[in-house]
This record gives C-alpha cells, structure tokens and sequence, in this order.
C-alpha cells in the first residue's frame, strides 16, 4: 500500500516546476502580442507572469515547511530560476525595443535611453546568473557549502516582481477590453520614466551587490586557484574591481548631462547621487581589498599612481564638469533669456575650475587629515549646487513667480561652492564612512531620501540636508582623527 502524497507538498512541487511553463506562456503571448497587437492576449500574458511571481514568492516557504528534506529541491529551485529568467529577461529586451520603434509613434530621449538601459539590466541578470552558477560550482569543488546571502534572497525577490512590471510595459495595448483585469494591468503599461528608471536601477545595483558577494565569499579561493601565489598577478585582477566603480562614477555622471538636456533635473540629481555612492564605494572596496598597501617585499606606493589617477579624473567629470554642465544648460536653455545677464558661462567655468583645483590639492595634500577633508568635498559640492537647479526646474513647470528667485539662488550657489571648496581650513567629516560606522544613521538618511523622491519637496529636502553638512564643522571638529578614519562599527567597539 502507498502512501498518498499530501496536497501541501503536491502544491509546493507544483509552485517550483509551473513556472517556466507559465513563463513559456508569457512568451508566446508576448509574440501574439507583436504579431496581432490584440490587448486580450496582452492581458493573458501578464496575468501569466503575475501568477508566475506569485509561485515564485512563496514556493520557497512551501517547500522549507512541507517537502523540508526533499534532496533535489535546492536545484531545482536555482534550475527553474535559470530558465525562467533566461526565457523572461531577452523577451522584455525585446518587447521594449517594439514599444520604441512600434507602438510609439514619436519616441523622445528619455524613451530610448529607458529602452538602452533596459538592454543592460537584462544582459546584467543573465550574465549574474552565469556567474553565479560558476562560482557555486567552483565552491563545491572545493569542498565549501555554498550559502545564501542578504543580497541573493533579495534579489530573488525583487526579481519577479521587476520583470512582470517590465513585460507590462513594454507589451502594452492600449484601448483593451472593459475588464477589471485589464484596467489593473494598464496601470502597469503606463507608468512614467521615472519610476521605471528608479526600481530599475534599484535593480541593477542589487544584480551588482550579489556579483560582489559571490566575489567575496569564493573569490579568495579562486584568485588562490588562478594565481599560484603571484602577488603582483592577484593585485591586477582585484584591481578590475574598483576601478569598474571608478567607471561607473563617472558614467553616471554623464547620464545626468543627457537627463538635464531632456529638462530632467530630478532624474540627474539622482544620477549625481548614484555618482557619489559609487565614488563611496570604490575607495571603500580598495581598502577592504588591501590594494592600499604596499606588499612586504615592495617599496611604499607613491601617492600618485592610476588608481588614483582615474579616482581624480571620475571625480572631475561627475562633481565638478558635470554640475557646472548643468547649470549652463539650465539657465541658458530653459531660462529663456532671463539671465543673459549673468554670464551663466562664466560662472559655470569658475565652478569647475575650482572643483578641479580642489582635487588637485587633495592628491598633492602631504598633511591630510584621516577622517576628514579640507574644504567642501566635491561631491557634496556637487549635490549642494544641483538642489536649486531641482527647485528651479519645478518653477518652471508649475509657472511659479519664483522662477527667477531660485535662478540667481543657484548662480550664488555656484558662485559660493566654488570657493568653499578651497577654505582648506574648514574641516569636513567623510560622510560615508560615518553611515559605516553607524548604520541606523545610514538606513535614516537612506529611508527619508526615498520618502522624499516621491514628494514635490525633494529638491528642497536635498538643499536642506546639505545646508546642514554645510555647517556641520560646527559640531564636528570635536571628533578626534582616528574615530573619524575608521569605516566600521566593529572596530570603534573594539577600541572602546
């Protein structure tokens, strides 16, 4: 007599092993979709990816709680993975090109750098999954235990739910059925540039954070495999890593230019942001990689080397070209001759100029101060002359009579950051590694910047909030070098 199996494990299989099927569905409604435009099948199809999300979230819950010693369940959880987002995320890239080129008649700028960029995501995903399929592989070969990381788990999770909206945009049929179905999913199919752009590069950046946790779990045994203790061959290959940051901070930078063209100075603030963060984070990643110091049999390493050197020149193109790049365009092309008077061109070369003698001055510096900058750092310089910018380009569109209040603001602005910059005096904490050290006043500043993207006061809550580290050396210059160096919260215990 054999036992029967129970339902809930009967639904947990089901959850795992439907997916692709469902997604094979969406693919084929997808082609339906360019081949008869019908908004039936458009909507079949995305309720297809939705149930596939749905599966997809709650699967794992399932299958921990009612099939817990199932030996091929893991697998099959990662297989199934591998071939719904191999199936998914080429047909989105596919769809979004057909919505450019198909379904919209006139497309702007902003709808073909969306599609570009949509490309990118979707090669970035596959290529994660390649990857960490290698580096698990690897791992067990070598007799480790590969484990789940924060980042995986949240990627997993983020991931469904990005590529259902993704197909419900690109595919979108206007004019469909009266049903209550369709006018839930239109919604999806008409979301602006903006959030599309937001939850995007949220989701670019988290693919980024698991490739760099797989590094950095296995990526010790690998270079031990590849190198066979060459030191010098170890550094080069560790050095693609934040030098690939360095790259991407300076990309960002020049993202921002194309949105300020486009009169999208919220969205090129947020590329100035994402600038900074990467800025952050290579310098951050050098130094937990050990590239800072000299190996024992090598003589120090000079202050002036490539690193730095490519470090100086992404800094000058994000946080002192760009902004003055900005500026120009802002007042010159959209002020519509209200501040012909200013030399707008002037004053934007001032700024630059100043931000890159500054950074000039921090190579050369032979007394820096650990922890701490002398003088406004340009990225905060940076963010400080972009908020009015946000500000005024909201005048603009809501017609206020405040339009040429904030354009000389911003001139002054400019004007003044510019020579802050230079008062190497002034001592500014490093703000990043201050977020190290405490993360609850990171996830406070993380979670009210967020807060703010969504109101009609962000560019009056960034100006706010680098007003205040503006004088924050006011209660600042208590703080002793050595505390101010120190990157991680472990280490000031351990101290104390």
């Amino acid at each position: 007599m054999t036992d029967k199996i129970p339902l809930p494990a009967r639904l947990a299989a089901m959850f795992v092993y439907s997916r692709p099927v469902l997604i094979f569905g969406g693919m084929i409604c997808a082609l339906a979709v360019i081949w008869g435009r019908n908004p039936v099948v458009y909507t079949v199809g995305v309720s297809f990816l939705i149930l596939s999300m749905i599966f997809d979230l709650v699967d794992g819950w399932f299958s921990a709680r009612y099939r817990p010693n199932a030996p091929l369940a893991p697998l099959a959880d990662r297989l199934m993975d591998k071939l719904v987002y191999s199936i998914i995320f080429p047909v989105i890239a596919a769809g979004m090109m057909w919505r450019l080129l198909v379904s919209e008649t006139d497309p702007t700028q902003g709808q073909l750098m969306h599609a570009i960029f949509v490309l990118v995501l979707c090669v970035t995903v596959l290529v994660r999954d390649s990857f960490a399929s290698f580096m698990r592989g690897f791992a067990i070969r070598q007799g480790v235990e590969p484990e789940s990381s924060e980042y995986n788990r949240m990627r997993t999770i983020v991931a469904a739910p990005v590529s259902a909206m993704l197909y419900a945009y690109a595919f979108y049929i206007p004019e469909g059925p009266e049903s209550w179905i369709y006018f839930r999913i239109s919604y999806l199919g008409n979301l602006s540039l903006q959030i599309l752009f937001f939850v995007e590069i949220l989701f670019f950046i988290i693919n980024l954070g698991s490739i760099a946790g797989y590094c950095r779990k296995y990526g010790t045994a690998c270079l031990d495999e590849l190198c066979f203790g060459d030191q010098v061959l170890r550094r080069k290959i560790l050095s693609v890593f934040p030098n690939a940051l360095t790259v991407m901070n300076a990309l960002m930078g020049l993202i921002a230019v194309f949105f300020a063209y486009q009169g999208r100075m919220r969205e090129a603030y947020f590329m100035l942001i994402g600038a900074a963060t990467f800025d952050k984070l290579d310098g951050a990643l050098a130094r937990r990689l050990g590239l800072t110091e000299p190996l024992p049999d090598e003589p120090p390493k000079k202050k002036i080397n490539m690193g730095s050197i490519m470090d100086d020149l992404a800094d000058a193109i994000s946080f002192c070209i760009v902004p003055a790049w900005i500026f120009y365009i802002t007042l010159s092309q959209f002020g519509e001759g209200r501040f012909a008077h200013l030399h707008v061109g002037w004053v934007a070369v001032f700024y630059a100029g100043m931000g890159i003698g500054r950074l000039v001055y921090f190579t050369l510096d032979k007394a820096p101060i650990p922890g701490f900058f002398k003088g406004l750092p340009t990225p905060a310089a940076a963010m400080l002359v972009m908020s009015p910018l946000v500000i005024f380009d909201q005048a603009l569109v809501l017609y206020s009579q405040r339009i040429l209040f904030w354009g000389f603001f911003a001139t002054g602005t400019m004007l003044f950051a510019g020579v802050i910059m230079n008062l190497y005096p002034i001592r500014y904490i490093h703000l990043g590694r201050t977020m190290s050290r405490h993360p609850w006043f990171g996830r406070v500043n993380m979670l009210m910047l967020t807060i703010s993207m969504f109101t009609p006061v962000f560019g009056q809550f960034c100006l706010v909030y680098m007003i205040l580290y503006l004088l924050s050396p006011l209660f600042t210059w208590r703080i002793q070098p050595e505390d101010a160096a120190r990157e991680r919260r472990r280490e000031t215990m351990s101290e104390g």
